[in-house]
This record gives C-alpha cells, sequence and structure tokens, in this order.
C-alpha cells in the first residue's frame, strides 16, 4: 500500500511544482519577447508590395504574398551573395578555432599573476569601440594591397576575432585539472599536442558555442564588407541587402523578406546546437585543486 504523506511533505511537493510551473512561465514569457518579432517579421514579409504598413500588428496576412521571396532573388544576385557570406564565414571559423583556443591555452599555462594581466588587457581590448580602428586598419589594409579580397574581412580571425573568444577558452581550459596537462607532459607530449589531444577533447561545448559566435560575428558583418569590397561580386549577403533598399525603401515587404532570409542561417545554427548548450557539461564534478 503507499504511503501516506504527511502534511509536510505535501507542502513540500506543492512547493516545488510551483517553482517549476513559475519557472516554466517566466521561461515562455522571456522566450516570447525574442520569437515574437521573428514571428512578426516573417508575416510581415508575405504582405503584398506596395501596400502602406499595417496600423496594429498583423500576424496572417490576407492574401499570403510567398511570391516576395522569388522577387528578391529576381531583383538581386542574393543567391551570390549568400555563397559569398558563407564563404567568408566559413573561412574564419577553423581560423578563429585555432587562434583563439591556442591563445586561450598559452593563458591557461601561465601563472596566476601574468593571468590576471592578460585578463584585464583583454577586457580593455573588447571596451575599445570598433570605430576606433577603422582608420587604422583601413591603411594597413591598403599599403597590403587587401583592397577587394576577402583576406581584408578574414584577417581579424588570425588574431582569434575577439578577445572575448579567447577568454572562453582560457576559462574553459582553466578548468581542466593541472594533473591531465602534468601526465601528457611526463608521457612525452609536446605543448601542441597536450592543446590538440588533451584541451580540445574536454571543450566541444566552447568550440560549438566560438564557432556559433564567429559565424554570427562574420554572416552579419556590414561595414568591414563596404569598406573593402569594389565589385559586386565579391559582396556579402549584408551589403547585398543594403542595396535592396537603395531599389525600393518603402517596400517593406520586401525588405523584410531579404531580413528573414538573412536570419534563417542563424536560428536554424542554433537550433541544430543547442543540445550542446543543454547538455551536462563534460567537467562536472572535476575541480580544480
Amino acid at each position: 500500500m503507499p504511503t501516506k504523506q504527511s502534511p509536510t511533505q505535501r507542502k513540500m511537493i506543492w512547493g516545488k511544482r510551483a517553482r517549476a510551473i513559475g519557472f516554466h512561465i517566466v521561461s515562455i514569457l522571456i522566450s516570447a519577447l525574442f520569437v515574437l518579432p521573428l514571428i512578426w517579421m516573417f508575416a510581415a514579409s508575405l504582405r503584398q508590395p506596395g501596400l502602406p504598413p499595417p496600423r496594429t500588428v498583423e500576424w496572417l496576412p490576407n492574401p499570403l504574398a510567398w511570391s516576395n521571396y522569388a522577387r528578391v532573388f529576381q531583383l538581386l544576385p542574393l543567391g551570390r551573395y549568400i555563397l559569398n557570406s558563407l564563404l567568408v564565414a566559413g573561412l574564419a571559423i577553423p581560423i578563429t578555432l585555432v587562434t583563439a583556443s591556442l591563445a586561450g591555452f598559452a593563458m591557461a599555462q601561465l601563472s596566476r599573476r601574468t593571468q590576471s594581466r592578460l585578463i584585464s588587457l583583454s577586457v580593455i581590448l573588447l571596451i575599445i569601440p570598433a570605430t576606433a580602428v577603422w582608420l587604422a586598419r583601413f591603411i594597413l589594409f591598403r599599403e597590403l594591397g587587401l583592397f577587394n579580397t576577402y583576406a581584408a574581412l578574414i584577417a581579424p580571425s588570425i588574431m582569434g576575432s575577439s578577445p572575448l573568444f579567447v577568454l572562453l577558452f582560457f576559462w574553459n581550459f582553466r578548468r581542466i585539472p593541472p594533473d591531465l596537462y602534468e601526465a601528457a607532459r611526463i608521457d612525452g607530449a609536446s605543448p601542441l599536442n597536450i592543446w590538440w589531444r588533451v584541451a580540445l577533447p574536454l571543450s566541444t561545448a566552447t568550440l560549438v558555442v566560438v564557432s556559433i559566435l564567429t559565424f554570427l560575428l562574420y554572416w552579419g558583418d556590414f561595414v568591414t564588407p563596404l569598406f573593402y569590397l569594389k565589385s559586386q561580386t565579391l559582396y556579402t549577403l549584408p551589403v547585398g541587402l543594403r542595396q535592396l533598399q537603395e531599389l525600393d525603401r518603402t517596400n517593406w515587404s520586401l525588405l523584410l523578406s531579404g531580413a528573414v532570409i538573412m536570419t534563417l542561417p542563424p536560428v536554424f545554427l542554433f537550433a541544430i546546437a543547442q543540445h550542446f548548450f543543454l547538455q551536462e557539461n563534460r567537467l562536472t564534478g572535476i575541480h580544480r585543486q
């Protein structure tokens, strides 16, 4: 026979259920803040071209103008722009992963005092606005002859793309017990072998996170291609969509159709990679001595 629960036990159970329900309600409300604008953008992209903006939010236009998406590809070589953006991001991601992880691994092997100094330097670099380096980078790339090439777009990946990525790898590698590194050294492993065979296999989640952030950084970059690319065949998608706005600034349905096309790859990327954020960390329960 089932045991009878005491009032205290029932109170604890109902308290846990109430907290769980409250947590899910808050999660749904927060998610709605991000999802609803995407739904509205998609719905607005299906409105008939040339119509004035609706006075209220229109979640389901009538009729649905699916032809807007085909029209965008007719007005611009959008397929070419998408391939260019994928090429730039595809080249930048592996370079960023290698350089940022190597820098983060090197930081994790230094003394605490040196680590603190490098962390402070990284934070300072993150605070400096990107506009502060535009002129210096422009002159440098011009002297190097990198104008109208993808090399100018990918060049930041050689330095890890962002100090944040280096810090993410550093914080991950720092959690790995030093005994693992020491055991690999005793076995005769070189620093590169330790980085490749010990550190990176324990950093799957960080690799995925940095890959996604790097993709977003280069996929949505508008200023850099605008500065350094002159040939229309080399344009990336953000610059290409700017041309769409110049063709007709008031045709919101076509503009939003282009915005949906640009938004789909990041959303799809997050959808297929979300289990890396939800899975239990491989290093759970392992603490640095």
